[in-house]
């Protein structure tokens, strides 16, 4: 399917804007996970974005997060949809193939949410009186009364399934766990499913729920056994997502393509938040070279509008995918410091000083303005205070990347040392 022609570079009508003839453009391999957070380069390739800036951006389909890392490493690929955390990991040398990967554009905020089972929802709901229209910090909570009649009662403790140990669904699902008093090594097991799996594992009752990006839990929720919890937007709005992932060496070796390439995904970006859009770009994700799911759903959920349940309850989240809008885009060093904060608070990494500055040099907003330089809305910073009143954590807190150690002690529930490696894959 093509869309190029129209030259509109403002991003606001369907056709894309067509290549300027640079000359024979330069291929870049991309590879990718099949979720709608890939949106923003998949528009790139379809939409004429990375054409336009003379790069033949070619995308590959994988089906792990783990293939993503040692594809990248192994320079199979250039430039990958990777996890936020995966690049701060990788500066840190965690995980089995610990290559450095630095990132200087994020792909967007939202799209991930927490489903389980319709049959531990309605235990929930019996234990806890719940309606099923109470919040995401409620359901934690019911779900912790839940854990401890299990646990009185000698059953198996409930397993759920998240994408990758270093990703933003281990730590989201770890931190609305412990919100509700849930103690995510002790209180539950957790195990890593790849996404396009999660929905299968779940029916087949191998894990009693998941923490993924979208369109998985829409598509567990339409078979009938899922019912959705908790979305992005309850635990911490701003949340780090994906990003564009990259070897270090390949960003030295090629700043022109680099730069072009973060011009053509910002522009992207900025076609991907128009809403008029959003229908012709769920019809391209759901084909099956992309996410092989229903386009309705896709379009839906692009919408921040989808059924939470079998019993076909709606929720409507506004901005639930933000693709551009709030500086959406820009790496922030200060994410990248909770990241390793999280990393730090569930025992995968010590805190140090030399940690911190490792993790620094995984988001590099410099390139970022380098390719940007004169766009109004850049940021004059790299670092903030995150979880403000307009930005809040489910629990109230709020973080400051300079003051780490005591923004972990304010929690009681964290990782020691016996909890160590309590992650399986399946």
């Amino acid at each position: 399917m093509s869309f190029l022609g129209t030259d509109q570079a403002d991003g606001s009508g369907l056709a894309a804007p067509a290549a300027t003839g640079r000359g024979s453009a330069r291929v870049v391999r991309a590879g990718f996970i099949p979720l709608v957070d890939a949106s923003v380069l998949i528009a790139a390739a379809e939409f004429g974005f990375a054409a336009r800036e003379g790069i033949q951006l070619d995308l590959v389909k994988d089906v792990s997060w783990a293939n993503i890392r040692d594809r990248l490493a192994f320079r199979q690929f250039d430039v990958a949809h990777m996890l936020a955390p995966m690049t701060v990991a990788s500066m840190l040398g965690l995980g089995s193939n610990p290559s450095p990967a630095i990132t200087p554009f994020s792909l967007g905020r939202g799209g991930n949410a927490i489903t389980l089972s319709v049959q531990l929802f309605r235990r929930m709901q019996s234990s806890a009186a719940l309606t099923g229209n109470e919040n995401a910090l409620t359901n934690a909570r019911a779900l912790k009364l839940v854990i401890d009649e299990m646990r009185q009662r000698g059953e198996a403790l409930p397993v759920l399934g998240m994408t990758y140990p270093f990703s933003s669904h281990n730590y989201e699902l770890r931190y609305w766990l412990a919100a509700g008093g849930i103690h995510p090594d002790r209180d539950v097991k957790l195990v890593v499913v790849p996404p396009p799996m999660t929905s299968d594992a779940l029916s087949a009752g191998a894990i009693d729920g998941f923490c993924v990006g979208a369109p998985w839990n829409m598509v567990a929720v339409s078979r009938g056994v899922g019912r959705i919890v908790a979305v992005k937007e309850d635990i911490w709005p701003s949340s780090p997502e994906k990003v564009m992932g990259m070897r270090p060496q390949w960003a030295e070796q090629h700043p022109e393509t680099l730069a072009r390439l973060i011009i053509a995904l910002d522009r992207a970006a900025a076609w991907c938040d128009i809403h008029d859009n959003r229908r012709v770009l769920a019809e391209v994700l759901a084909e099956q070279r992309y996410l092989d799911a229903p386009a309705e759903i896709v379009h839906s959920v692009l919408l921040g509008k989808f059924v939470i349940d079998p019993d076909g309850t709606e929720r409507t989240v506004p901005g639930y995918f933000s693709f551009h809008d709030d500086a959406a885009n820009f790496p922030w060093t200060s994410q990248a410091q909770w990241i390793f904060s999280q990393m730090v608070r569930w025992g995968q990494v010590p805190y140090s000083r030399a940690n911190a500055e490792k993790v620094r040099l995984a988001y590099r907003p410099d390139l970022y303005r380098n390719a940007l330089a004169g766009s109004p809305s850049l940021p004059k910073v790299d670092m903030r205070i995150e979880g403000g009143s307009d930005d809040g954590f489910i629990d109230g807190a709020i973080f400051d990347a300079v003051k780490i150690p005591t923004y972990l002690a304010q929690f009681d529930i964290r990782s020691d040392a016996s909890d160590a490696g309590k992650i399986e894959e399946i």
